[in-house]
């Protein structure tokens, strides 16, 4: 007697069917990572759970106006609505699997004809150079774990990383010997960043006092002999290192949030600021767009705050 597993499974709609298989198309061909495939899973799944639709054809551009108006109505059980970059996020999702349909020439609406919602620039909260200072000079002592925070802020300051990128080195990802070293970032892509002197004797002050055999850069610090034979994963998580730098924050007494993102903000800003042009930082920072590298531009322009004190008002005080 031979039994049919997919009796027991739910049937699948056209549209569902044609999703899964974008899913696929993401991870195998596009080598998109876990987290990106979920978040479009997520968004994509509450369009079709809202629309109750069959067919790629049934998408419409009336559809999707009336869409973004319910991600707009939204609220949480806090009664608070989504914000305007995370209805974005929808549209893209969705847009994108449009491109993904016509592709495959699967009836559908055109893309092109979704456009996405202006959103206000991010407003970003940046150290004085004093309080980055104090910061990076917070971790005192002599011992393995402020040697590793000093060398996580250094680090963190100098390269531009993403905390997910910090977290993933190895210890045999860093030449101490060069002023550079690869990094895989988001979308697996790799780019290269570059290591300050101050960096890169803080890295070289704290692996000389690492007696473990772990491979990862950055690693928990317990004590007693045994811990580190205890346990056999010692790497830093995201959320440690986010941990650490708020320490260090509230010890060098900036009431400011601080966060690992925000020092990648900083090291954006110190390029910029020193002459350094948008393209070069896009690609430092291993931003896809230029456009997320412009949320900088705003507020780092000295040339034209000097053009406006040298020429603003001087006819008029000179009557």
């Amino acid at each position: 007697m031979s039994y049919n597993m997919s009796m027991n499974e739910p049937k699948l709609s056209a549209i569902e069917r044609f999703l899964e298989d974008y899913l696929k198309y993401l991870e195998v061909e596009k080598n998109r990572s876990i987290k990106t495939m979920e978040n479009y899973r997520h968004y994509l799944e509450r369009f079709l759970l809202w629309a109750k639709i069959q067919e790629p054809k049934d998408i419409t551009a009336d559809l999707v106006r009336e869409f973004r108006l319910y991600l707009n109505r939204l609220k949480d059980d806090s009664n608070r609505g989504l914000k305007k970059i995370t209805q974005n996020y929808h549209v893209i999702a969705l847009r994108n699997f449009l491109k993904y349909l016509r592709k495959r020439d699967i009836e559908t609406l055109a893309p092109e004809k979704i456009e996405l919602a202006k959103v206000a620039l991010r407003e970003i909260e940046f150290l004085e150079e004093t309080e980055l200072e104090r910061l990076l000079n917070a971790p005192q002592g002599g011992g393995l774990s402020d040697s590793r925070d000093k060398a996580i802020l250094e680090l963190l300051f100098a390269t531009g990383l993403r905390v997910s990128e910090l977290c993933g080195l190895n210890r045999q990802s860093v030449n101490l010997k060069q002023d550079e070293f690869s990094v895989r970032g988001k979308g697996d892509k790799i780019r290269v960043v570059f290591l300050s002197e101050t960096a890169k004797n803080c890295l070289k002050n704290y692996l000389d006092k690492r007696v473990d055999v772990d491979e990862a850069l950055f690693v928990r610090v317990g004590k007693g002999k045994n811990f580190f034979q205890k346990n056999a994963d010692l790497r830093l998580t995201s959320r440690s290192v986010e941990r650490i730098i708020k320490k260090y924050a509230a010890k060098a007494g900036i009431g400011k949030k601080v966060t690992p993102h925000q020092l990648r903000h900083q090291f954006a800003t110190d390029l910029l600021r020193n002459g350094a042009d948008l393209r070069s930082v896009q690609t430092m920072l291993g931003h896809s767009s230029i456009t997320t590298t412009q949320i900088y531009t705003h507020i780092t322009d000295k040339q034209l705050k000097e053009i406006h004190k040298k020429y603003h008002r001087k006819g008029a005080l000179n009557d």
